[in-house]
């Protein structure tokens, strides 16, 4: 940075900066006459920027990095034009300014010391509403940049909750999730039950049919599953060819009904174009299992498990309790 000049030997006027909105033209230009001016190269960064001090731009442009004592140093840039200010905040809670500033192209920079501004203030209280304004525009907008990080995080971590082959929920999310609906369940005495399945014979159709077959036929158990369950119901792949279906405030009786009437659509399901072969279906063993007091999520699943173990053991394409 090179110093050209004072702001008391410009051409800039106080009228142009938006902080000194309204204040008194005489004091303000007496106070800030032998304050530099300095020049910026495009590219060239502000080398005192650590000071507390403030900056404003009377010509030109300067892009200014996240603050990284917020932790959100991710590459967030503001640019700041000419009338604006930079350095407030450091200036008034006199700490160091870490915002990295650099001339988006050349910039004729104002550089005013910390006891200028409070001297300023001092005079009139009209600085210190302009700052306060100036600070609620600033937070006000950073919560919003925070609600919109919040809700990409979301999104993202809603991804991740899902099974990348067939769409429903994924393991992560059960463990997330079924803790939680058991408590609740719990804490309003309702009932709640879950139906875990199991396609049938599972390697042995990869066998015949290749792992793409097996994929599809896991994309199909799927769609069963999405098409027949309520808006409330909640499936998720468990692991490999086992499904889970979570059935909040469901008594055992309409869980087995719900169980009997997918594992019957599943029977009815073709996977592959037939063309020239037999149509492969699929079946599925369906373990049913209800909340009962004292269960919690773990004992949930293992009832669930061992009521699939009995189907399975029963000779498999049915549904036990």
């Amino acid at each position: 940075m090179e110093q050209i000049s004072t702001f008391g030997a410009s051409p800039y006027k106080t009228a142009d900066i938006q902080l000194f909105f309204g204040l008194d033209d005489n004091n303000l230009a007496s106070s800030l006459a032998a304050c530099p001016i300095v020049r910026m190269r495009p590219g060239q960064y502000v080398t005192d920027a650590h000071k507390a001090r403030l900056y404003i731009v009377l010509r030109g442009a300067l892009a200014v990095a996240a603050d990284t004592r917020t932790g959100m140093a991710d590459g967030t840039v503001s640019k700041v034009l000419p009338g604006e200010s930079v350095g407030e905040q450091s200036v008034l809670d006199e700490q160091t300014n870490f915002a990295a500033i650099s001339a988006l192209e050349e910039t004729d920079l104002l550089v005013i010391e910390p006891d200028i501004v409070w001297q300023l203030i001092d005079q009139s209280n009209v600085l210190a509403r302009n700052l306060l304004r100036l600070l609620s525009f600033r937070i006000r907008a950073a919560s919003a940049q925070l609600r919109r990080r919040e809700k990409v995080g979301e999104f993202y971590r809603q991804l991740s909750m899902i099974d990348g082959l067939t769409g429903l929920f994924n393991r992560a999310w059960l463990n997330d999730a079924l803790p939680s609906m058991v408590a609740t369940a719990h804490a309003g005495t309702t009932p709640m039950s879950i139906i875990m399945i199991d396609l049938d014979h599972f390697k042995r159709f990869n066998d015949s049919h290749g792992h793409q077959a097996g994929d599809k036929a896991l994309c199909a158990a799927a769609k069963v599953l999405n098409a027949a369950l309520r808006p409330t119901d909640f499936a998720a792949r468990y692991g490999g060819e086992e499904l889970i279906v979570l059935l909040p405030d469901t008594k055992d009786k309409v869980a087995m009904v719900v169980a009997k009437r997918l594992c019957e659509r599943l029977r009815q399901t073709n996977v592959l174009d037939g063309k020239c072969h037999p149509l492969p279906h699929i079946t599925a063993s369906f373990g049913v299992a209800c909340l009962t007091d004292g269960l919690d999520d773990q004992g949930l699943m293992a009832a669930a498990d061992s009521a699939l173990y009995r189907a399975k053991n029963g000779g498999r394409n049915r549904v036990s309790l």
